[in-house]
């Protein structure tokens, strides 16, 4: 993975000014710890980097430790390290190793995934064809009361038909014996 890639970068920062090569041996050791992985620190600080970077405090900030000082001068007297031609190819072969590593990961999670989402639709579809037959069921059923009921109310109106008639008859009858 080329840096800028990493970085999250679309130009080169090194060409803008915003990064540079570091000749301080603290750092170039955290770098080739975790090849590939961007580390960060507080700016003007000199905390360790890490993958998170912490930011500082303002108390932090004011107060600037004595040690500092010195380290600069320790630093700026220090001569540049020479590259390693065997810790860079190894650097390299850590970086290449860990990006199948991660390869491997992004693939085996990708496949997780995938499993999840099949039994997920498995479920889906089961549910749907659950509901479906329901209303299947219901519409019968529905249907079935709706038909009861429809019989139901003709006998209520046979019924009341029954009973119309009867009443006008008895009522009769009881005026003719009134009379």
């Amino acid at each position: 993975m080329p840096a800028l890639e990493a970085w999250g970068a679309s130009s080169n920062l090194f060409h803008q000014g915003f990064a540079k090569e570091s000749e301080d041996d603290s750092v170039i050791a955290a770098a080739m710890a975790k090849p590939g992985i961007v580390l960060r620190r507080p700016v003007g600080s000199s905390a360790a980097f890490r993958e998170r970077a912490e930011l500082p405090s303002a108390a932090s900030l004011d107060a600037r430790p004595r040690k500092e000082k010195a380290k600069a001068k320790k630093a700026a007297s220090a001569k540049p390290s020479k590259r390693d031609g065997k810790s860079e190819r190894e650097a390299a072969a850590k970086y290449a190793k860990e990006e199948r590593q991660r390869d491997k990961q992004r693939a085996k999670e990708e496949a997780e995934a995938a499993k999840a989402r099949e039994k997920r639709n498995a479920a889906i579809e089961k549910a749907q064809a659950a509901l479906l037959q329901a209303e299947g069921e219901h519409e019968e059923n529905a249907d079935a009361l709706s038909k009861d009921l429809e019989a139901v109310q003709q006998r209520v109106e046979a019924e009341e038909e029954r009973w119309r008639k009867q009443k006008v008859r008895l009522e009769a009858d009881l005026r003719k014996a009134k009379d």
